[in-house]
């Protein structure tokens, strides 16, 4: 899952800035998003005109971690995709694995099947590079931390730092 350490270097945004301006085409979508699993956007594409890109991923990502929540209650063990069904405009919300989040907006110009087969076609692709983003954060951070010097603290240190006072 990804963590708030996330760092995206440029060449990881430039391919999945691509791979998300692919499903957008292909799915023929108004706009698609993606979004790591603690709310924030990481890439999109389309028209998404006015709309709070933030505050769009946060609803998305508390949309899916309520909807995870649901699937376990009734015996699954997660659900892979939402559905929100309007007049004019439709949204299909779509978990790549367990590290990120697709978001794609779409109309009557495309059909919820074609949204589907393509977030199929290209998730893999998505999945394995955000796995390759966390990993990186994941060693950035630790390399970071090793730098410092911050040298562990043990449950020990700390009963004999503060002794029997309380």
């Amino acid at each position: 899952m990804a963590g708030s350490g996330l760092v995206l270097h440029e060449d990881d945004f430039l391919n999945l800035s691509r791979l998300v301006d692919v499903l957008m085409r292909q799915a023929n979508a108004r706009f698609v998003t993606l979004i790591d699993r603690n709310g924030q956007p990481i890439a999109w594409s389309g028209m998404m005109m006015q709309l709070d890109r933030t505050a769009l991923a946060s609803l998305a990502a508390g949309n899916v971690a309520a909807t995870e929540t649901l699937a376990r209650m009734v015996g699954e063990s997660a659900f892979c995709a939402l559905y929100h069904e309007g007049e004019r405009d439709h949204l299909l919300i779509a978990s790549v694995g367990d590290v990120a989040i697709l978001l794609i907006a779409f109309d009557e110009r495309s059909s919820l099947g074609l949204v589907r087969l393509r977030v199929r076609q290209i998730g893999p692709s998505v999945e394995q590079l955000m796995r390759r983003v966390l990993a990186r954060s994941q060693a950035d951070e630790a390399n970071a931390s090793a730098r410092l010097g911050v040298p562990e603290i043990t449950d020990e240190d700390i009963d004999n730092l503060f002794g029997d006072r309380f």
